[in-house]
């Protein structure tokens, strides 16, 4: 007598639906216009600017939503050639709020999109 594997119902596979009437099919198709309006939500905020300030407005940074520098402003009083560090340290303030507001400028396209729903991975 030999023993051949392969045969029967057992194991694996087969049927095509799921419990309770669940369609993966849908689910697919949701889970790809959720992520097509996302893309779409996350490259009108890139086109967006945001603008931060140090210093009280003697240094401005204007970026985009994409991280996209696209001005520095420096007020000449604040140019001291003795003290280059004040303005070092004012301008990477500067540079450090505008990011900060690009990211939740971001975040905010995407909350938009998911209805507030937190989403491990996307922000």
């Amino acid at each position: 007598m030999s023993e051949q594997g392969g045969g029967g119902d057992e194991g694996g596979g087969g049927g095509g639906g799921f419990p309770g009437g669940f369609d993966l099919g849908a689910m697919m198709q949701q889970a790809q216009q959720l992520q097509e309006q996302m893309l779409k939500a996350q490259d009108e905020a890139k086109q967006k600017t945001v603008e931060a300030s140090a210093g009280g407005g003697m240094v401005t940074v204007t970026i985009t939503g994409g991280y996209e520098v696209k001005a520095i402003k420096i007020d000449p009083a604040c140019i001291d050639p003795k003290d280059p560090a004040m303005l070092q340290d004012l301008i990477i303030a500067a540079m450090n709020q505008a990011i900060a507001k690009a990211q939740e400028l971001q975040a905010g396209a995407v909350s938009s999109v998911t209805g507030g729903l937190n989403i491990p991975g996307l922000f």
